[in-house]
């Protein structure tokens, strides 16, 4: 018995192509979404990345406010006078050396708590029951009283921090702020989430 060759139909090969580049397109699809819903989410990345900021533009005095894994971090660019007061009440303080550990980073272990003098980087959230403290830098104001040096003051339950984040005595608060790790990638940009390298 013999086979007669069918002779190519072009209509199925069009069909047939058409069919592939179909199902083709079809798998690429489907699989874009679902390799790119394995990658971590942008906030994701935010709650975990380090944090660049350019300190250069922070004039003395001012306090700037960053987020950092969720948390506000404050930038503060202390002038000549605010450091002059930092070592002249460690008598009102509860830790003034910082000898905790677990506050700072062990690069940050000194009287001021920073990296450079005139930068302090200290997350803004108070150490007795999680308020956001306000930024007092008037030293003496009536509603806290004479003595005070200027610093952090938090409305919730009255905790005091000074300019360098330690914590006074006799408030609710428990410990000084903590200090982040952080490190200088250049002479104005500051990394907050990341230590120095070795």
């Amino acid at each position: 018995m013999s086979h007669t060759a069918t002779p190519p139909d072009p209509a199925r090969r069009v069909w047939l192509t058409a069919a592939s580049v179909a199902g083709g397109a079809g798998i690429v699809a489907t699989s874009v979404p679902f390799v790119v819903s394995m990658a971590p989410s942008e906030r994701a990345r935010a709650l975990g990345a380090p944090v660049e900021i350019d300190v250069g533009p922070i004039k003395p005095g001012e306090l700037q406010t960053v987020e950092w894994r969720g948390k506000p971090v404050w930038v503060l660019r202390r002038t000549t006078d605010m450091l002059a007061t930092l070592r002249s009440h460690d008598d009102l303080l509860s830790d003034p050396h910082s000898s905790r550990r677990g506050q700072q980073p062990d690069y940050a272990r000194n009287d001021l708590r920073s990296v450079k003098p005139d930068i302090a980087v200290l997350v803004a959230i108070c150490t007795h029951l999680g308020c956001v403290p306000s930024f007092r830098p008037v030293p003496g104001t009536a509603d806290i009283g004479a003595s005070w040096p200027g610093g952090f003051y938090c409305p919730c339950h009255g905790s005091k921090f000074d300019l360098a984040g330690r914590v006074f005595k006799n408030v609710p608060a428990p410990s000084n702020l903590e200090v982040p790790p952080h490190h200088y990638t250049g002479e104005s940009k500051l990394l907050i989430g990341e230590g120095p390298r070795a």
